[in-house]
């Protein structure tokens, strides 16, 4: 029973004694020890076995129960110690709060004493400070009443004064002393409530409207627009005049700068009529020279009348400016059909001068009428065609060819004056326009004219395909041409001159490129299998000469030249032309018409190789390949393909070197069209023998080879060919390879030769296995099984080890067919 009870209170122990985590944790971050009865997974048998590990240790177990009641006597003192020091806390806790409480209620006491005073406090400042305040207010209210008063008072002298001053004329100081009296008006705009300060506020404005009429009338009296001449000199009433008017409602100074200028310019209304002979164009520098003389006389008579501000010199020559435009309007509508183009661009180069006289000498501040566009500056452009562009010279007119130089023009952003008087002439401009069409229109005449008289460019392999100067001549005249228009005008006027450059960028293309391209004759006299065999006689097949050639390498460079121009082109009149028109400049049709020269240019050169090799090719499929005996070197046909090849391609890179992405083009169109048509006319060699297929492979493998070397053959500098190119060559005569090996094959087994062909060729093509059949020279009852196990095949993919692929040839092959295919290796490895 003791036991029991014993167990069961250890059990109660471990229970009471077990911990959470968490306080395991914090007592050992507070109490870190070593000792293994700490642990929160204390064992004692570990801890027995531990310190009796064997049966000899035993024998010291006397000494170590010593030790451990001794370390419980230990703990029993300090439990006991730790629960007696534990019985006066709650004592003394509870006398301490009694004591903070204590002090906290001191505390608010000592608060509520503080707060008390601070109000007290702030009721002795309130009451000592009452008076103080009330004495500023006064003070501040009577200080402005004493600055209302004295303005007031010198309101009221003023208006006296002024309505005195303005009955007496006497301006200069009514000037100053006008500014002053709506200076201390303004501080009366909150008292106009009363009668008195109303009243003065009404003298205010009725002595400003008598003295804008009265000075209005004083300068209608001094500039009376009928009758007497003006005077001769200054007056200083109407100088001290304008600067009241300064002051006064800005409608009184336009008015006297409109009468002004309206009287000083009605001498130029009379002189210039539309039916005066000096109205017209060829006279219009007399125009010019008059406002000039005009300009010097206002400067002279009544410089220092107006205030400088009002730029009245430049506001004269503005409204000259727009009564000129107006006049030269109306005056070219009704005689448009007298105007030439000679006349006309006489009329702009002095109207562009005379406007850069204007830019040099004003500012352009009063151009506020929004009569003129002001263009930004135009981007600095690295474009070679936009180089070096020196506006023409205009000083003087050429006779010569019926065509005027144009007029030096300021540029635009420097001159605010720019077509403030020129732009008049822009609804005319289709003068020269038309002009400039009959005038291109005779460039392109000329140019058919004299490619006729001298023929074809002749063959210069050094320098490479010659662009033709015609080309560079057209260009250089679209400059001019652009350069002239756009100091005429950037609006519709250039849009229509885009026009016409589009219309004859396409006669030239047309007329000069395509229409002298060579054209593709069937040759004469049919050549004969012999006759194509022998190596010398090879020349003989082409059908373009040397001349032709160049003269297509030659087209295909120029139109190449004319494509990027024509494309610089239309960025540089992009750039010429108003921001709101650059969507209408659109060369990208003439653009493609280059590309399509230059495309039909590839074709010719291809197309002519192409036939060249033609009778080889021929002569290749109606040989009797089942009647070779044995392989020996390459065949004659290509012999005749190689020679053909070596004839033509050089001169082709030699003509083409400054265009050498079109000679790659050239290369891949050839290897493109050559390739395939090989392929096809070795189908048509049929039937084939084992040593005849050896051949073939061994013709095959030399024109693969020289293919590939196609674009450097014939050269001293020898080039990798570009990787597009050697992947189309090597792509197309693997095939060709791939089709002999299936035809040296042996047909039997069956499965095995149709699971080759699969693999080679990867072709599931009923027709092409067919071609092959007939190739190997198998009857229709053999073909027809075979083609039957050939689509039985063709559903599963061609699976299988690698090796496999060799395996199917050299497992069934017998000993004598393997033979033959290692001579054949060795031969082709010798030739190499």
């Amino acid at each position: 029973m003791m036991e029991e009870e014993d167990l069961e209170f250890v059990e109660e122990l471990e229970a009471v004694l077990q911990l959470t985590p968490d306080v395991q944790l914090a007592i050992e971050q507070v109490f870190p020890s070593q000792d293994p009865l700490d642990r929160a997974d204390f064992n004692a048998v570990e801890y027995i076995n531990t310190l009796f590990p064997t049966e000899q240790s035993l024998a010291n177990i006397d000494e170590v129960v010593n030790k451990i009641r001794l370390k419980i006597r230990r703990l029993d003192d300090s439990i006991r110690t730790v629960v007696r020091g534990q019985t006066n806390v709650g004592q003394d806790g509870r006398q301490a709060l009694e004591e903070a409480q204590k002090a906290i209620q001191q505390l608010f006491g000592k608060i509520k004493d503080i707060k008390d005073k601070a109000e007290k406090s702030e009721q002795m400042v309130k009451e000592i400070t009452r008076d103080i305040k009330q004495l500023d207010h006064a003070k501040r209210h009577l200080t402005t009443s004493i600055t209302t008063l004295n303005h007031l008072h010198m309101l009221a002298g003023g208006v006296d004064s002024l309505e005195a001053m303005t009955r007496r004329r006497q301006y200069g100081e009514v000037a100053n002393l006008l500014q002053g009296v709506m200076n201390v008006l303004e501080h009366f705009h909150k008292y106009m409530g009363i009668p008195q300060i109303r009243q003065l506020s009404e003298r205010v404005k009725a002595a400003q409207t008598e003295l804008g009429q009265q000075i209005l009338a004083d300068f209608e009296e001094a500039f009376p627009s009928q009758g007497t001449k003006r005077p001769g000199g200054p007056s200083n009433v109407l100088r001290d005049a304008c600067l009241v008017a300064n002051i006064l409602d800005p409608r009184i100074k336009q008015e006297i700068i409109k009468k002004f200028i309206k009287q000083h310019l009605s001498e130029y209304l009379v002189l210039f009529q539309e039916n005066q002979d000096v109205a017209w164009l060829d006279k219009i520098d007399r125009r010019y020279a008059w406002i000039k003389r005009q300009l010097v006389d206002y400067e002279e008579k009544y410089g220092r009348m107006f205030p400088r501000e009002w730029y009245m010199a430049e506001r004269i020559a503005v409204e000259f400016c727009h009564i000129t435009r107006t006049e030269l309007a109306k005056i070219m509508r009704t005689r448009a059909k007298e105007i030439e183009v000679k006349l006309l661009l006489f009329a702009i180069q002095r109207t562009t001068n005379f406007e850069g006289f204007l830019a040099k000498r004003f500012s352009g501040c009063t151009l506020t009428d929004g009569t003129l566009k002001k263009l930004e500056s135009p981007l600095a452009s690295t474009n070679p065609f936009l180089e070096d562009e020196p506006a023409p010279e205009m000083e003087e007119l050429a006779m010569e060819k019926g065509d005027v130089e144009q007029p030096k023009k300021p540029k635009v952003p420097d001159n605010p004056f720019h077509g403030i008087v020129s732009k008049c002439f822009e609804p005319h401009l289709y003068v020269y326009i038309e002009s400039q069409d009959k005038n291109l229109g005779e460039l392109i005449d000329r140019f058919v004219a004299d490619f006729k008289a001298q023929g074809p460019p002749k063959p210069n392999t050094d320098e490479g395909g010659a662009v033709l100067p015609s080309c560079a001549d057209l260009f250089v005249y679209y400059k001019k041409c652009m350069v002239q228009c756009s100091q005429l005008s950037t609006g519709e006027p250039m849009i229509a001159l885009t026009t016409i450059f589009q219309k004859y960028l396409r006669e030239y293309a047309w007329k000069i490129l395509s229409g002298n391209l060579p054209k593709t004759t069937s040759s004469g006299g049919g050549l004969t299998i012999s006759s194509l065999l022998k190596e010398k006689e090879g020349s003989e097949v082409a059908k373009f000469t040397l001349e032709e050639l160049c003269l297509i390498c030659s087209i295909l460079s120029t139109a190449e030249y004319c494509l990027a121009t024509t494309q610089q082109l239309e960025e540089k009149l992009k750039e010429k032309v108003d921001v709101s028109l650059t969507e209408r400049i659109n060369l990208t049709g003439e653009m493609d018409t280059f590309s399509t020269v230059i495309s039909s240019s590839i074709q010719l050169l291809v197309q002519d190789l192409d036939a060249a090799c033609d009778p080889a090719l021929t002569a290749m499929s109606k040989m009797q390949w089942q009647n070779v005996e044995h392989v020996g070197d390459q065949s004659p046909y290509v012999t005749s393909v190689i020679l053909h090849i070596k004839q033509n391609v050089p001169i082709i890179r030699d003509n083409l070197a400054s265009t050498r992405k079109y000679f790659t083009q050239f290369c891949i169109k050839f290897a493109n069209s050559f390739i395939p048509k090989f392929i096809t006319h070795l189908f048509k060699c049929k039937p084939i023998s084992m040593v005849g297929a050896e051949q073939l492979l061994l013709d095959t493998h030399s024109l693969k080879m020289v293919l590939l070397d196609l674009p450097s053959i014939g050269s001293q500098v020898v080039r990798k060919a570009p990787a597009s190119y050697t992947k189309i060559v090597v792509k197309g005569m693997t095939r060709a390879e791939m089709i002999l090996k299936v035809v040296m094959a042996p047909h039997e087994p069956l499965v095995v030769f149709v699971d080759n062909y699969i693999k080679l060729l990867t072709d599931c093509n009923t027709e092409t296995f067919q071609k092959i059949l007939d190739m190997k020279g198998l009857k229709r009852s053999e073909q027809s099984s075979m083609l039957d196990l050939f689509r039985q095949r063709l559903p599963a993919p061609p699976s299988g080890p690698e090796g496999s692929s060799s395996l199917s040839f050299l497992a069934p092959t017998p000993e004598q067919e393997s033979s033959r295919i290692r001579k054949l290796e060795k031969l082709i490895k010798k030739r190499l």
